[in-house]
Formats: C-alpha cells, structure tokens, sequence
C-alpha cells in the first residue's frame, strides 16, 4: 500500500471503531451503479465538518484492491446490495488530497509536485512494466493496457485553490486542465469522486471539467440523505444519549437539502460525546469569509443580513456566481457563497435562504459585533428587555422599545409594509429563542398569523400570538386575531396564551408604536 496510491482501509476503520458511527456506506450502492457509465464522474460540494473526508476514506477501502475490506463492510448497509461483492476490492484507487499539496509548495507549482509524488508511487508499484519518464497520464494507460486494472480516483479537497487568496486565473486554469487531461475520456477511469466546498469554477460558458456531476447543498438527488445526518438517525443517537431531540435540531439542524432535512454531523456527534450543546463550529477561512462579506453592502447586502437574523429567509438569485470567493459582484453572489459555505440553508422550491439554527446564528453575532452593526446588536441586546414586557402585559413599554428599534435601524430595514414590521419584531424578540419556537405567516383559523411564539418542550410560559397593522389600530389588531380565529393555530397546545395586538402609523412625526396585550385561555 502507498500514500495516494491504494492507501488502503485503515482511515475508515478509525471512523467505525470510534464512539459514534453512523452508517452512510448506502452511498456506494450509487457509486457503484456510476461504475464506467456516463455518470462516473461525481463532485460533492458541502461545508466542512459534513463528512466529505469520511466519505472518501469509506470508499477508499471499499475499492482498493490493496487491502481486504470484506469483515469491515459486511455489518452495514452496503453488504445487503446486491453489488457488494462485485466491486468490492477490485480497483487501483488513488487518494489525493489536494490541500496537502497546496502546504507544500506555491500554488504554480503544485500540480508538478503531485506529478512527481504520484509517478514515483507508480515507479515503485509497477516499475516492471513503466518507462519512469514517461508522462503521469501514460503511466496509467500503459498499467492498465498491460494490467486491465481500472482506477478509482478519490480526490479530496479539489477547489482549495480557488478559495486561497492570491492564486492568479491562469494557475487555477491550469489545474483544471491538468484535471480535465488526467480524468476526461480516459479508459483508465472507472470512477472519479471528488468533495469540495465550492461547485466546479467557471470560465466565461465553459468549464474544464464539464464531465462532471455536481451535487451540492442546493440539489443532491440522489444522494441527498448522505450530505448529513437524518432525523432519523439523529433520534436514534437523541435516545442511545438520553439528549433532547428538539433542542439537537435547534441547535443543529435546519439545512434543506432537496426537501430533506439534514444535521451538522460532527456539531451533533461532540454535543452527543460532551453532553453539551454549543457551537462547535471550526475557526477556519469560512468564519473569515463570514465576517468580511458580510460587511459588504453592496447591493442591500446588510438589509437582507439583518432579516435572516431576525430568522426571516430571503430570495437569491444563485445562477450568477461564478464558485470562487473573489468574483462577488452582487448580494446574490455573496449569499450564494454563503450557502456553499454552511452559513445558510437554501430551499430551491421558493428560491429563499435563511440561516438555519442557532449554531450558525451564533457566529453571525460573532461577526456582526463590529463593523456598522452596532443597532442590530443594540436591538438584540434589549431584547430580553422586550420579552419581559410583553409577559408582563407592559402595552406601553413595548411600543416604547419597538420606537426605539424602529429609530436605529430605518437606515437598514425600510418601514414600508407590515413584513418589514414583522422582520423588527422578530430582531427585537430575539432573546425569546431559549424559550420559544417563533413562526412567521403561520396558517390559523382564516388566513395566517403574521407572528406566533410556541414555547419550548418543558417550557412553561404562555404561547403569544402577534397581530401586526400598519396605519391602522391596535383594536383592528386584536378584532382580526379573534374573528379569524388565529387561536386554531395551535390546536395542540392549551393553557395561558397573549393576544398582542401592534400598530405602526406612519404617517405620526414621532413613527408612533401602539401595543394591545389581552391574556385569552384556552
């Protein structure tokens, strides 16, 4: 066994002796069914701590006929396919992660030294049969003219490149060429994997690599249940833990993937080992990337920002980013790098992002502590103030406070419209997330409620219901709750609940707030 060369079993054999594993070997019934078809090329793009390492590891010793895999499959998912067998163990399989590389030398440099490290792993394996001058590419036709042994190329961080700062066009055009002439229309490919946080870069209407199948956190299918960890299998942990499965998916879940909701992986596997749930985010390029775009405002940048952290979801346009971290020239590509990134989840239904659970919501706070940001961070620090309030039934300190947040934060959220009311509401109610689950627009009675609160499992504080009018009255507020009947909203729930009934008029010099707080119990 070598080093990029048929590495062997042993990185996947650490992941199934470790504490937790989670069995996803059901994506090699696909790869296998990819096997020296039109489909056997793969590029998975996810965030980092999504298991795209893992993945790789699995599927090394799976394929690579250097090692006997056969004890360590047989347990799980894959030994019940009907393929098992056939491809088990049955392929040249060359490793590389592209990183290691780029540590080593200049980035000009870079594919002349993977040339070189690979060459010599061919030289020593097959030095009986290979001219060592030749060139990489006819090293492997000549193994596999004289051997009929096909390769597997597993290749792990594939655009690390085109996230560094600095690597000019012409090096990253390069690599992709030297990619596309060692992968593209050769009979020596059986299969080639690659994972990476970004899609595949473009030129101008080309790419180098357009063989490629692209599955990422917008569009998966097929492979949509591997991109994480499932409710499923995040109950099942939930219960072997004794952890609370509502507060591990507020913690950690949130990402649609293709309509499925996925887990962080390795956030739920350390607050399952620690007991403990916090961010366990990784301090990498991507929380610097966070804190520099978004303090863009480049096209009303900071206004979509300041709404998905009052956990409203906004529309993007994704199809003008050009999957690199320096061609920003709209919003739309910033957040589009942002969903690639883990920052924010992507429904490709209603086209709209939004930041999926509190661990990422923390390190937007984190990043937003400077930089212009100050009245978002003042709002959400008087938001405990807030929420006192409105449970004390205090009507006019809370249209105290909605006036005070309404006079920050004009320059960033437009008062134009009651959802520009609703997204305020919900930035100043931010400290009601402990304790409560808050909806937007949720359908009740006739119509929809335009904000409820439902409290947390072993929470016992009363539901709210928020009405919301602009230049109109708190009574019109409070008449439509009742005559819509937008209690319906929650038909599982009985106790104590709070009617609050808001108002905003324009037109009043002083952008007047008025607030109608009535206890209803069902």
């Amino acid at each position: 066994m070598g080093i990029y060369l048929n590495p062997g079993n042993q990185g996947f054999l650490r992941a199934v002796n470790s504490e937790i594993y989670v069995d996803k070997t059901g994506l090699i019934a696909y790869t296998n069914r990819c096997i020296n078809t039109e489909q056997e090329y793969i590029c998975v793009s996810r965030p980092r701590r999504f298991g795209k390492s893992m993945a790789l590891q699995m599927l090394a010793a799976y394929y690579g006929r250097e090692c006997s895999s056969k004890k360590l499959f047989e347990a799980y998912q894959i030994a019940k396919d009907k393929s098992f067998y056939t491809h088990l163990n049955q392929y040249n399989v060359i490793y590389i992660n592209i990183a290691d590389f780029l540590d080593r030398e200049k980035p000009g440099e870079m594919v002349g030294f993977l040339v070189k490290r690979l060459s010599g792993e061919f030289v020593r394996a097959y030095g009986d049969i290979l001219n060592p001058k030749e060139h990489l590419v006819n090293m492997m036709e000549d193994i596999y003219a004289k051997t009929g042994m096909q390769f597997i190329f597993l290749i792990d961080e594939w655009d690390c490149m085109m996230r560094i700062k600095g690597v000019e066009p012409d090096q990253q055009i390069g690599y992709l060429d030297f990619l596309r002439k060692l992968l593209k229309d050769k009979p020596y490919v059986a299969l080639a994997y690659m994972t990476g946080i970004l899609p595949i870069k473009k030129y101008g209407e080309h790419s180098a690599l357009n063989m490629f199948d692209e599955y990422s956190m917008m569009n998966a299918v097929p492979i949509s249940e591997f991109t994480g960890f499932t409710q499923q299998e995040v109950k099942e942990l939930c219960g072997r833990y004794q952890i609370s499965f509502d507060e591990v998916c507020r913690w950690y879940d949130g990402y649609t993937v293709d309509d499925l909701s996925v887990f962080n992986p390795k956030s739920v596997v350390s607050a399952m080992l620690r007991k403990r749930f916090d961010s366990y985010w990784n301090f990498t390029e991507t929380y610097d990337a966070l804190k520099a775009y978004i303090c863009m405002n480049m096209d009303g940048l900071r206004d979509k920002v300041t709404r998905m952290i009052s956990k409203e979801a906004v529309t993007v346009d994704t199809t003008s980013f050009q999957n690199d971290m320096a061609t920003l020239k709209s919003a739309d590509d910033v957040l589009t790098l942002l969903i690639h990134l883990g920052y924010l989840t992507y429904n490709y239904r209603t086209q709209k992002a939004k930041i999926p659970n509190d661990e990422v919501a923390l390190e937007y706070l984190k990043s937003i502590k400077d930089g212009g940001w100050e009245n978002v961070i003042n709002v959400i620090q008087a938001s405990e103030e807030l929420m006192r309030a409105i449970l004390e039934k205090e009507e006019s300190r809370v249209a105290q406070i909605l006036e005070q947040v309404h006079e920050d934060n004009t320059s960033i959220l437009k008062y134009n419209d009651e959802n520009s009311l609703a997204c305020v509401i919900s930035l100043a109610c931010y400290a009601a997330k402990k304790d409560y689950v808050m909806y937007r627009e949720l359908p009740a009675g006739v119509g929809y409620a335009d904000v409820v609160f439902v409290p947390r499992s072993g929470v016992f504080r009363p539901a709210i219901i928020v009405e919301l009018k602009y230049d109109r009255s708190i009574k019109a507020a409070i008449d439509q709750i009742h005559s819509r009947k937008y209690m319906d909203c929650l038909k599982g729930y009985s106790g104590k609940m709070l009617l609050v009934g808001i108002n905003y008029n324009k037109n009043s010099a002083e952008k007047k707030h008025e607030c109608i707080i009535e206890e209803w119990q069902r």
